[in-house]
C-alpha cells in the first residue's frame, strides 16, 4: 500500500498593527516587561512569526505566518510594500525625485543607496483611524503626506529616506502588502488569509486577494 506523504498545515493573518507595539512575539530586550507585544491582540498559533516587521512607532499591515518558507519568499520576492508618511513641512518636488530616485541611508553603520521607487504627494490627509499618541498639531509649522511604494525593507527604511530628503516622518503607516490591503480593518484587529493565497503568492511575484 502506498503511503500518503504528509502535508504541513499553515495557517497566515493580517493584523493591523497600532502605534507602540513590537512587532514580534518574545522580547529578550532589558526593558521586556514594559514592551507590548504581537500576542496580545489574539491568540495566534503556536510557531508564529511575523513576515517583516513595522518598528514600535509605525502602524498598519503586518502579515503573521507559521510558514517559514513564505515568509522567505515575501522578504525575498521583491513584492510591493505601500506606506502613507506624514511627514514634516510641505514635501517639495525636488524631494519627492530624490526619494524616487534612491537616496543615500544609514544601515548597521554604513552607506546603502535605496533601490528605485514609488513616490507621490497625497494631496488629501488620508483616511485613518486615530493614533494612540497624538501627533503634534499644525500650531507647531504644517506637515504633508507621502504615499511611498518599495519592493525592499530595510530597518526603518521609510523614516530614514525622509529624513535623509529633508522631511522627517511623523507619522508610518503601512497601508498595502502585494494585493493585500487594510480595507476597513481598524488597529489591534486581526483576519486569517484564505489557504489558497499561499499557493497563490508561492508561484507569483504578488499576494492574490
Amino acid at each position: 500500500m502506498k503511503e500518503t506523504k504528509k502535508t504541513d498545515y499553515h495557517q497566515s493573518f493580517i493584523l493591523y498593527k497600532p502605534y507602540g507595539y513590537l512587532s514580534q512575539f518574545v522580547n529578550n530586550g532589558q526593558k521586556q516587561n514594559s514592551k507590548k507585544l504581537l500576542g496580545s491582540f489574539y491568540n495566534f498559533p503556536k510557531n508564529s512569526m511575523s513576515i517583516g516587521r513595522l518598528d514600535e512607532k509605525s502602524e498598519g499591515l503586518l502579515l503573521i505566518t507559521t510558514d517559514g518558507k513564505l515568509s522567505n519568499h515575501i522578504n525575498s520576492s521583491g513584492i510591493e510594500k505601500e506606506y502613507y508618511a506624514q511627514v514634516d513641512g510641505i514635501i517639495t518636488d525636488t524631494a519627492i525625485q530624490k526619494l524616487r530616485n534612491g537616496i543615500a541611508i544609514g544601515i548597521e553603520g554604513e552607506i546603502y543607496h535605496t533601490k528605485t521607487c514609488k513616490v507621490r504627494k497625497l494631496q488629501e490627509t488620508p483616511i485613518l483611524p486615530e493614533r494612540g499618541k497624538k501627533i503634534r498639531d499644525e500650531r507647531h509649522g504644517p506637515t504633508s503626506w507621502v504615499a511611498i511604494i518599495l519592493q525592499e525593507g530595510k530597518f526603518r527604511q521609510v523614516r530614514k529616506m525622509t529624513a535623509a530628503a529633508g522631511f522627517p516622518t511623523l507619522r508610518l503607516v503601512r497601508v498595502r502588502v502585494g494585493n493585500l490591503t487594510l480595507d476597513t480593518m481598524t488597529p489591534g484587529t486581526v483576519r486569517e488569509i484564505n489557504p489558497q493565497w499561499i499557493q497563490n503568492t508561492q508561484n507569483h511575484n504578488e499576494l492574490p486577494l
